[in-house]
């Protein structure tokens, strides 16, 4: 099973491509989808949705997981942040793929054990457990393996044997 990470954003969306197969996964791709601040509104987020459909269309991932929208800082970015997201999920909805959503919370919980683990403990449990040489970069890529592994974990082997294809 392939499954696409999400780490929502406007400037930066960041992606996480996992293959899941019992129990055991191994990284696909990541990175992330930048749009510049020299774009209107409506350019960046034209970017943001063609480049999760190029994603979806050479990747073609079973499960996209998004990581829900937290904010408590600066809310001025909450309106364009969650634009992008929305066309990430259209994106996603568009090419009849199951969407899931998950908590920082339950990303941190799932990859770390600890739902309040700082960021960069995430980043380096997210290395460990994909097997990598170097913590992913930017951030927002690791932030959406994260959101990758979280899926995988709350599959479990089932999953696998009695999906329906």
């Amino acid at each position: 099973m392939i499954i696409l990470g999400i780490d929502p954003g406007y400037a930066i969306l960041g992606y996480g491509l996992v293959k899941y197969d019992r129990g055991s996964l191994t990284v696909l791709d990541y990175g992330v989808i930048e749009t510049k601040p020299d774009k209107t509104f409506p350019e960046r987020l034209e970017i943001l949705h063609r480049g999760m459909q190029l994603l979806i269309e050479r990747f073609k991932p079973d499960h996209i997981a998004f990581e829900e929208l937290f904010f408590y800082h600066n809310a001025k970015t909450v309106i364009p942040v969650a634009a992008g997201r929305g066309v990430a999920l259209l994106a996603a909805q568009e090419a009849g793929l199951p969407l899931y959503e998950y908590t920082p919370m339950q990303i941190k919980l799932s990859v770390t054990g600890d739902g309040h683990a700082e960021k960069q403990q995430v980043q380096t449990m997210v290395k460990l457990l994909l097997k990598l040489q170097k913590v992913p970069k930017p951030d927002d890529a690791a932030d959406a393996l994260g959101a990758a592994i979280c899926h995988a974990s709350n599959l479990g082997p089932a999953s696998e044997e009695f999906r329906i294809k």
